[in-house]
């Protein structure tokens, strides 16, 4: 969900040696980052499982808050160690994994509000979207192998590409500057070797150089400090268009470190989509039926555990006595829990949900607070076919291409299921101050907008004609169960980071702050993107395991069991 660029260099070029196809490429990098170098796949493939639990803790309930995709992986596998998850989402299960449908239209139409775009190096993420059998291929981003071609109209200048190779020689010059930037101001190279090669050691050396030196730097001010970008033409050029998924002009005041774990992971790099959706990821999860299951009879499932129905919205939280967790919820029931995870955005915390200062220390609830949430929003629209692909007799060009621009659209992306059938426009995806001006306006008020913005750019394709049914919009920032599309950290921001995420380790926590662990993108490392929705996810799981006095098979240790060989960085607080 992030405005992130890949090496597009890279990609062109590879586009005519490899031809796209549907297979899922390998990951040239794995994303468990620099922050916490732990191979989350490596321990969910083990044939000696996550870890278990006592059998006279079995059957015992666990709150899990929020059933989006970190909650329903949350859920899952507490309930195969035997425990009872009861599962609390106050508006329907999949949390920013949203997939829409089109009023009137068929149901295989749909449009991704949230998360619509997986990179094969979120390994942790693939496990299970291969173990409820998803099938995926390539999205189409600006300029990838598999989008038939890409538009960059800035300034109102229009150039058409179908490789970066057909883009003017300052669009190279740029991508080159950002190249050059992340070698000589971040160790790039060396950087994705030793995550590539899984070299702990070298990985922590770096990332711990990096951290303390780039932690109160801005990404703007990153590209500012390097002189490949001394040029402010060529920055204005990268913040507005960019190269990958969109312009970085959004991200421009977030930490550099936020940027920096994108791209060494690969993160950016060969994007699929998930057929039919990507809500149905956590929707399968909640049906299915585990083969290895602990303590329940086989058959088994989250969904049956709760009758078909999650409980409601949380509206309360405290701690009662002997340290338990006390849930009330919108219907008035209260239920008291031994531990429970809280996987909803935590900025609910301190708004919708009534919570007492001692469910967290202190500096938790300060890091909660200074969390900074960015805004996004989409519209859609239903289309008779992929008119795009149609041949314009006076150019020779597509109709119609994937578009970047600096008009108010920002983004368009053509998804299409084949020549004959219907398809679907994202006519525009936007973040920060770009999403802020729509958010007064309707969802068909908006679509007039693009319409007439688009127009400028095409204005021999009549986009309107060939709509078949009612846009579809959201904007995050005015959800009320989320206010944001994604945390992304500010300069000075990592030592909050730290403490969320490292949270669920609670050995060294005072007895009476233990029991509730946090999960969710917003608390892993890489805030936007769904691997870390699973990897804190996991982590709250071996944090209740242990909680309960469980343990990890000895050759499969779990996250908490190595923290402290691999702990993230840790900075002066003075």
């Amino acid at each position: 969900m992030t405005s992130t660029v890949p090496n597009v260099a890279h990609d062109a070029r590879e586009a005519e040696q490899h031809p796209p196809t549907d297979a899922r490429p390998e990951p040239t990098m794995t994303m468990f980052g620099p922050d916490f170098p732990f191979a989350y796949d490596d321990w969910l493939a083990h044939p000696a499982g996550l870890g278990q639990i006592p059998a006279t803790e079995h059957g015992t309930e666990v709150a899990v808050i929020g059933g989006g995709l970190s909650g329903m992986i949350a859920a899952r596998e507490l309930m195969r160690m035997g425990l009872r998850p009861v599962v609390y989402e106050a508006d329907r299960i999949g949390g920013r994994l949203r997939t829409e449908t089109f009023e009137g239209c068929e149901p295989e139409l749909i449009a991704e509000m949230g998360a619509m775009r997986f990179p094969p190096s979120s390994t942790a993420f693939w496990h299970y979207a291969d173990l409820v059998g998803l099938e995926s291929r390539p999205f189409p981003n600006p300029l990838a192998p598999g989008t038939p071609s890409t538009v960059v109209d800035l300034k109102g200048e229009t150039h058409y590409a179908r490789t970066l190779e057909d883009l003017p020689p300052v669009y190279h010059r740029v991508m080159e500057a950002w190249n050059t930037a992340l070698e000589e101001g971040a160790e790039f190279g060396a950087m994705q070797r030793a995550i590539r090669e899984r070299d702990v050691p070298r990985i922590r050396e770096i990332w711990a150089r990096l951290v303390e030196r780039l932690d109160n730097r801005t990404f703007y001010g990153f590209l500012c400090d390097s002189p490949a970008f001394s040029s402010f033409r060529d920055r204005e050029i990268f913040g507005q268009v960019g190269f990958g998924t969109g312009g970085w002009d959004t991200d421009f005041p977030n930490s550099i470190l936020e940027i920096l774990r994108v791209v060494y992971t690969g993160a950016d790099d060969d994007h699929r989509l998930i057929v039919g959706g990507s809500r149905q990821l956590p929707l399968r999860l909640w049906e299915d039926e585990p083969q290895k299951l602990v303590h329940w009879p086989r058959g088994t499932s989250l969904s049956s555990l709760h009758e078909g129905r999650t409980r409601p919205a949380v509206t309360r939280l405290h701690r009662t006595a002997g340290n338990r967790i006390t849930v009330t919820d919108a219907d008035g029931d209260v239920r008291t829990y031994r531990s429970a995870i809280f996987t909803a955005q935590s900025w609910l915390l301190l708004s919708r949900i009534d919570c007492d200062d001692d469910l967290l220390p202190i500096d938790h609830w300060t890091a909660v607070e200074r969390t900074h949430y960015m805004e996004s929003s989409k519209l859609f629209v239903p289309v008779d076919r992929p008119f795009w692909l149609d041949r314009d007799e006076r150019t020779g060009r597509d109709a119609m291409s994937m578009t970047l621009t600096d008009r108010m659209t920002r983004g368009t992306y053509l998804l299409d299921d084949g020549p004959d059938r219907p398809a679907v426009i994202c006519l525009s995806y936007t973040w920060c101050d770009d999403s802020l001006k729509w958010l007064p306006l309707s969802a068909r008020e908006r679509m007039e907008v693009m319409l007439k913005s688009l127009r400028e750019i095409y204005p021999h394709v009549d986009i309107r004609r060939h709509i078949i049914g009612n846009p579809v919009t959201v904007s995050w920032e005015n959800e009320p169960w989320f206010m944001g599309a994604f945390k992304a950290n500010l300069p000075g921001h990592y030592r909050y980071q730290r403490r969320l995420f490292t949270h669920f380790v609670q050995d060294r926590l005072p007895a009476d702050r233990r029991g509730l662990f946090l999960a969710g993108d917003d608390i892993s490392w890489t805030a936007g993107w769904a691997e870390g929705a699973v990897q804190t996810a996991l982590n709250a799981v071996w944090g209740v395991m242990r909680h309960f006095g469980g343990a990890c098979d000895p050759a499969n240790p779990g996250p908490g069991d190595v923290f402290d060989e691999l702990a993230p960085v840790e900075l002066p607080e003075d």
